[in-house]
């Protein structure tokens, strides 16, 4: 007989995984930001970090949950980056 251990601990990971996908799911954070200012992109990114971590907190102990919102904070990263080189690129067109 082969006795198999440890699947309480992953029933419970994944648990706390989908419930931090539900969190994380929809809209996270309003931004606003001067896309002519990189101190501004750059609060913008922390105010973003910040409210994916809020959300997931409770489940902080968790290394999938924890992969899954670096993955969220990096993709929210690109776009916030690209969101404010088109802004930029659209105020030099129109110059």
């Amino acid at each position: 007989m082969i006795k198999i251990t440890g699947l309480d601990g992953l029933t419970k990971k994944m648990s706390e995984l989908e419930k931090a996908m539900a969190e994380l799911d929809g809209d996270i954070a309003s931004l606003n930001f001067d896309p002519h200012d990189p101190a501004s992109i750059e609060q913008a990114i922390h105010q973003l970090n910040a409210a994916v971590d809020e959300r997931v907190a409770a489940y902080a102990h968790n290394d999938l949950v924890a992969e899954i919102a670096e993955g969220v904070k990096e993709q929210g990263r690109e776009t916030i980056l690209e969101r404010a080189a088109a802004a930029r690129l659209e105020g030099s067109e129109g110059e």
